[in-house]
């Protein structure tokens, strides 16, 4: 059994693709470095990873797989779920063993590989579209506005637009918690942060919320309304916690305003 070790990285998974066809081989499965190696494995090769082997990589699968693939593929990768990693790289291999001008693969649900990497990709857009619907944003006193998630899915990337065009009046600042890392918005550009010093974070991590001295004095006010609101429209003989567990799981409820 041959086995690929790589670094987790999207750019990793190309170069080994790359390597693969260099060394004329097929590995039988592509795992992160320091991950448990398989039971019968019999040879390990180590992925080095190289931008521009990973970008030659990725320049041919845009000359054979459509747009929508491409996304698919990116997308999927976001998922961060180990699972992913040798049926995505055998998807991407099986790309390149077509002969040209065959029928893309991409449309195979009848391969598992293909499956399985579509229905993390779908996984990952549901993630998505929660993350849109459920964050919650807090008024810090110089106008930024301030939104803490922690998806299951590096979503991050994929709700900036979203939010960029919704509320491009105003700064604000989407940060993942699980990841560490966030986007602020200055009203003019999107720019990726991260913090070295946590300490010193104007927020509490385990809740999002906003410390007493940073938050706008207003702001409290208006998440007294909004919980204030939230109880009224509930109507008690149509309770079902069983359908809002299903429509807002209660792993988002920490960062929600009408919820805490």
């Amino acid at each position: 059994m041959l086995v690929y070790t790589f670094d987790k990285t999207l750019d990793g998974l190309l170069s080994a693709i790359f390597d693969a066809f260099s060394l004329h081989q097929r590995p039988d499965a592509l795992i992160g470095k320091g991950e448990p190696l398989p039971l019968f494995c019999d040879e390990v090769h180590e992925v080095v990873t190289s931008d521009d082997r990973a970008q030659r990589v990725w320049a041919g699968l845009e000359k054979r797989v459509s747009k929508e693939a491409l996304k698919l593929l990116a997308v999927s990768y976001l998922s961060e779920l180990s699972e992913l990693d040798t049926p995505l790289f055998h998807y991407i291999y099986k790309v390149f063993c077509q002969p040209e001008g065959a029928r893309s693969i991409e449309r195979n649900f009848s391969d598992s590989d293909v499956l399985t990497v579509t229905n993390i990709f779908r996984k990952v857009m549901h993630e998505r579209l929660r993350m849109m619907q459920f964050v919650r944003f807090q008024k810090a006193k110089d106008g930024t506005y301030l939104g803490v998630v922690s998806p299951d899915h590096d979503v991050l990337p994929l709700v900036v637009a979203h939010f960029k065009d919704r509320f491009g009046d105003q700064p604000w600042l989407l940060f993942d918690a699980k990841r560490r890392y966030g986007f602020y918005y200055d009203q003019q550009a999107v720019t990726r942060i991260t913090f070295q010093d946590e300490d010193t974070l104007p927020f509490d991590l385990s809740n999002g919320k906003l410390n007493d001295e940073v938050l706008s004095e207003d702001d409290q006010l208006f998440q007294d309304l909004w919980r204030t609101y939230f109880k009224a429209i509930c109507i008690r003989e149509r309770m079902n916690p069983k359908k809002q567990l299903n429509d807002m799981p209660r792993r988002y409820w920490k960062y929600m305003t009408e919820k805490n």
